[in-house]
């Protein structure tokens, strides 16, 4: 991750000259750029002081800089002087949300204090709790064939199917489970192995 606080810092000379193509030139430019080196690029802005209906719309400069980005965040406290806060978020692969917030005096950390909505989730996977239970009966470690796996686990799917299922599940697994995934070829075939964070033997 790369955090740029603030976008002013990054505007060429002349930047301050804003029109919707300027801004929508300069957001693309750091898209362009997150995406070529698998980054995420968090751009620290300024609001303006005008209310609006829309809350998005007091990001100051043109709708070019949300034209141009994946999503945006809008933090803004209820009293200039006080703890409490809302952030707005609002984007193209997330759902639109409000979070209310209070900051912790002693850590000075926002701790949530509740979703305007449910946040979503992720419908249940039944392979990756199988597989879970699975890496931990056999001691935080597990490796066989995907033929092997199918005949252990209670999820109808074929050996040919669970490998590539894997190869795109593997990072929910981790985050929900702890669990790291690989496949690789050996002499005997392909070998699938699960272990935890503690047992690495790959």
């Amino acid at each position: 991750m790369i955090i740029i606080d603030t976008l002013q810092k990054v505007r060429e000379v002349g930047g301050d000259n804003y029109s919707y193509a300027n801004d929508y030139q300069i957001m693309a430019r750091l898209k362009s750029f997150a995406d070529t080196h698998g980054l995420c690029i968090l751009l620290v802005h300024h609001t303006r002081k005008q209310t609006a209906d829309d809350k998005f719309d007091m990001i100051s400069g043109t709708s070019g800089l949300l034209g141009a980005a994946d999503g945006a965040f809008l933090l803004q406290k209820e009293k200039r002087t006080g703890n409490a806060a809302t952030l707005e978020v609002s984007g193209r692969d997330q759902q639109d949300q409000k979070l209310y917030l209070i900051r912790n005096t002693e850590t000075l950390l926002w701790e949530l204090q509740r979703a305007e909505t449910e946040l979503w989730k992720e419908p249940p996977e039944p392979l990756l709790d199988e597989i879970a239970e699975l890496v931990m009966k056999d001691k935080s470690f597990w490796e066989g064939s995907a033929t092997e796996l199918v005949l252990l686990i209670k999820v109808e799917i074929q050996p040919h199917v669970i490998t590539r299922k894997l190869n795109v599940l593997s990072g929910r697994l981790y985050a929900e489970h702890g669990i790291y995934y690989k496949s690789n070829r050996t002499h005997d075939g392909r070998k699938i192995r699960f272990w935890k964070d503690d047992t690495e033997t790959a």
